[in-house]
């Protein structure tokens, strides 16, 4: 069943968005090598309990951690571990924060110092697609049309879109419906509706769109071995058109 949130629950929503992004910012200082993602993991910890938040996704389906860390091939659900990150790589955290019952969810991928054109210009897309899609998230509009404005950015600049993972509704649990798919037909799909809150996730791949998973159950990766990148927000559907509740004040193209 799809919720609609009442204004003061987007509210609620918003401010533990605030906390996510803020977060963020302080994660893109401390991207570099020679850093863990054990490390940035333990500092999302203490920056949660610090502002009295929790980190929703631990304890998820048994999942052990406060973010996910996704390195170069790996598309999402990555392990942080106390392999040193390395020159050149690129790194996903993906993170959700309970803020007094109210849920946000966004990741970011990040260079670790100079990266290849390659994997720059990955991200580049991957960036845009994100607020093409987010662009479509108005009322009256259809999921279809989120998934097409993204698939069509990024298969116009030759990359795949990832379709074994999607966004969601989120609020007050972590996964609700819709699916959000970040690839479809325009016109198809639920219609949105003004209440209602889901993520716009994005993953992008320079190779094919199809994913393998580690042993451990958890970690998605690449088939082929390419690079994956994600960005991800937390978009509530009001009359006013799509409102960001992560919102990192970064630029946007609406």
């Amino acid at each position: 069943m799809i919720t609609l949130k009442s204004k003061r629950e987007i509210a609620l929503m918003h401010e533990a968005g605030k906390l996510l992004a803020d977060c963020h910012k302080e994660i893109a200082e401390r991207i570099k090598p020679g850093v863990t993602t054990e490390e940035i993991d333990h500092f999302v910890e203490s920056y949660l309990k610090k502002h009295g938040a929790t980190p929703e996704q631990k304890g998820y389906n048994g999942y052990k951690y406060a973010t996910c860390a996704s390195i170069n091939d790996e598309i999402c659900h990555g392990f942080p571990r106390k392999q040193p990150l390395n020159e050149g790589d690129i790194v996903t955290i993906d993170s959700v924060f309970n803020l007094n019952g109210a849920l946000a969810d966004s990741a970011w991928t990040y260079a670790v110092g100079n990266v290849s054109k390659q994997a720059s210009d990955l991200m580049k897309i991957t960036h845009e697609a994100l607020y093409k899609g987010i662009e479509q998230a108005r009322v009256g509009n259809r999921l279809g049309d989120i998934g097409y404005a993204i698939q069509s950015h990024v298969e116009q600049a030759g990359y795949s879109v990832v379709r074994d993972f999607t966004g969601h509704g989120i609020g007050p649990t972590l996964h609700e419906p819709p699916q959000v798919l970040h690839f479809g037909a325009q016109g198809k799909g639920l219609r949105l509706r003004e209440g209602m809150v889901i993520t716009i996730e994005p993953m992008v791949n320079i190779g094919k769109y199809n994913s393998t998973l580690d042993a451990n159950g958890w970690t998605a990766r690449t088939v082929d071995g390419t690079l994956s990148a994600q960005y991800e927000h937390t978009v509530a559907i009001t009359k006013d058109g799509p409102l960001l509740l992560t919102d990192q004040q970064e630029e946007r193209p609406f």
